[in-house]
């Protein structure tokens, strides 16, 4: 049975500049992650910002032996954000896509293809890996009987699953964090790096639902898929990701790692990433096809 690999997936949030650099230098130096996404996925209005990190960051990584991919904003809508787009993946750091139009500027480079593209069914798994993808990280709302039928379908192609941190659920084009604090999308003072996290919503009645980050629509729950490696193997997956939050993912990454190489049970993997303080309940319930917001037990 090969090995399942270990993805930090790139940060979500408004992070500074000089969290990023401390973040990754730590990754850099403690983590177990072997595959390692930087870059702006969520808003362009942060390029500006994160972007002349990233040379120095990829340096670091790579530096340490971590293979680096480049993942690019999911909703392009200007025409800097389109030109930074097709000068990111024309790059010679491996892209991941988050929007289709990265397509017309690959020209043939291998590329990977994140969680917020549409790929729910073998067919259009089969459409990026005949383009040239290496890898692909399903939709968080894919159930495993689902990930299993594309996984088999497309051997050729690294099946990876969402299995760590507030799910990515959707984007707009209003800023949510900019309309709370009574601003407009256009001068909205980067006001959502008030919450690294993301920010939770209650609905009206005061229960959990949603959290937002910007223009992003996230889980309040934070999904726990904790598979040993023969469960993983079975459903096809190939590798796991991780997504970045503001407690240890040092630990995290340690966990997950101790969990596939059989050193922890499921049981000691969930108690000890609970102990960490995370910023939602745990949740999994997308994995066996339920309500997203629940957390079951997985066959």
């Amino acid at each position: 049975m090969a090995r399942i690999g270990l993805t930090l997936g790139p940060c979500l949030f408004n992070w500074s500049a000089e969290r990023l650099l401390a973040f990754y230098r730590g990754i850099a130096e403690n983590s177990v992650y072997d595959r390692v996404h930087v870059g702006e996925v969520v808003c362009g209005k942060r390029m500006p910002f994160s972007d002349p990190v990233w040379p120095e960051v990829i340096e670091t990584l790579q530096s340490a032996g971590k293979e680096v991919v480049i993942s690019t904003l999911a909703m392009p809508s200007t025409v800097r954000e389109r030109k930074a787009l097709a000068e990111l993946v024309s790059g010679d750091v491996m892209a991941e896509i988050n929007d289709i139009t990265a397509l017309a500027s690959l020209e043939g480079r291998p590329f990977t293809v994140g969680p917020l593209i549409n790929v729910y069914n073998e067919a259009s798994a089969a459409f990026f890996a005949g383009r040239g993808a290496k890898s692909i990280c399903l939709p968080v709302e894919l159930p495993l009987s689902s990930v299993a039928v594309i996984a088999k379908a497309c051997e050729g192609l690294e099946a990876e699953v969402f299995a760590f941190g507030r799910l990515p659920l959707a984007l707009s084009s209003r800023c949510y964090h900019a309309r709370l604090h009574g601003l407009h999308k256009d001068s909205c003072q980067f006001i959502c790096d008030r919450d690294p996290d993301g920010l939770a919503v209650d609905t009206v009645d005061g229960q959990k639902f949603l959290a937002i980050n910007g223009i992003q629509t996230l889980s309040d729950g934070v999904q726990l898929f904790l598979p040993t490696a023969g469960e993983a193997s079975a459903h096809g997956i190939k590798r796991l990701r991780i997504s970045p939050h503001t407690l240890d993912m040092v630990t995290v990454g340690a966990t997950y790692r101790r969990l596939l190489d059989g050193e922890m049970s499921p049981t000691e993997a969930k108690e000890s990433l609970l102990a960490l303080g995370l910023p939602g309940a745990p949740v999994n319930g997308y994995l066996s096809g339920g309500v997203g917001a629940s957390q079951l037990e997985l066959a």
